[in-house]
């Protein structure tokens, strides 16, 4: 631990978890090893009801470090389970983490000195992706790459930097209090739609590569659709609640869809250049696979190209069908903040 002898500010850890028997384990072990002044820390984990052993694994930690409660959360989704900690907290900080990430050392104590030292009101570091088997580790380098995820740095920014969201996030618990918590009614994307208040609010985002954590990816192409196409489709609620929260990365994979869409009609009708989209996509996408298996492996290079299509087509496709589902005039949603 560095400067002996400061005083730190008291720190909550809040890690919602459902059905995580599979990474809880080395998420909490990188946890309870981080260097942090343990009489100053409390790790909170809310599980949504999970039946896979996970709670057997939070609670064996839980014996072991006092400063680790288990916490239930009836709603099951992560904005439920955010404030639920939020509410047991003890912390004047309070530090998301996720079960499917583990995390450096130093983690915390960065965090906690970027809250000090930026004037940001969210901080964070980069979601340095990782796989395992060949899959996903082709999936881990697409997701690192701004052809596959656009202008989100916090996947792939090797200089600190302001941003319009981050991974996970450390805040002032009463930047969070005076935001009013998480919206519970976003299943997936809380954390841009929080961000995004927070930003109209006046609050700024800081990202830093040096707070270091490594996320496992979806092991399969099955998996990682599924689980694009539910970020693209929540954040299409975010859209049209917050309209002014679109950026151009989330207008890209919506419009490929439309244009492939329009492109096959018009191939069905015989119409000349019905090629043209398609066949530029496949150029773009091939050229962007080159440059990425250039960098981190040429083994990559036969699935990239599947990987970003699978990226950009679900995520673009959930973004469209969550329009239709949640309306542009808002029809049953609502705005928070």
């Amino acid at each position: 631990m560095h400067e002996r002898g400061r005083e730190w500010p008291s720190v909550t850890v809040v890690i919602p978890v459902y059905e995580e028997a599979a990474y809880i384990g080395p998420c909490l072990e990188s946890v309870v090893a981080n260097d942090y002044p343990r009489d100053r820390l409390e790790v909170l984990v809310v599980d949504g009801g999970s039946t896979d052993g996970t709670r057997a694994v939070v609670q064996a930690y839980a014996e072991r470090y006092p400063f680790l409660r288990l916490l239930d959360n009836p709603r099951r989704v992560p904005a439920a389970a955010m404030n639920v900690g939020l509410g047991q907290a003890r912390g004047e900080i309070i530090i998301r983490m996720d079960a499917h990430t583990v995390y450096a050392p130093d983690y915390i104590r960065r965090c906690v000195e970027l809250l000090q030292t930026t004037g940001a009101a969210n901080v964070g570091g980069v979601q340095w992706a990782v796989g395992r088997g060949y899959v996903a580790g082709a999936i881990a380098v697409a997701l690192t790459s701004p052809f596959g995820v656009g202008d989100a740095r916090f996947r792939y920014t090797n200089r600190p930097t302001w941003a319009d969201t981050v991974y996970l996030g450390a805040w002032w618990r009463r930047t969070l209090e005076a935001l009013g918590g998480f919206d519970e009614a976003w299943a997936v994307n809380e954390d841009y739609e929080l961000n995004y208040r927070l930003r109209r609010a006046g609050g700024k985002i800081f990202v830093s590569p040096e707070v270091r954590c490594w996320y496992h990816v979806r092991p399969s192409l099955g998996a990682l659709a599924r689980q694009y196409f539910r970020y693209g489709f929540w954040r299409a609620r975010t859209a049209v609640v917050h309209p002014g929260s679109l950026r151009w990365r989330h207008l890209v994979p919506p419009l490929l869809v439309l244009s492939l869409a329009g492109s096959a009609v018009a191939g069905l009708m015989g119409t000349k250049g019905s090629i043209i989209v398609p066949a530029l996509y496949a150029i773009v996408n091939l050229g962007a696979s080159f440059e990425t298996a250039l960098r981190r492996g040429w083994r990559y290079l036969p699935i990239l190209p599947v990987v970003y299509g699978t990226l950009h087509l679900s995520w673009g496709t959930g973004f469209l069908i969550g329009l239709v589902r949640w309306g542009w005039k808002g029809k049953g949603c609502r705005a928070s903040g």
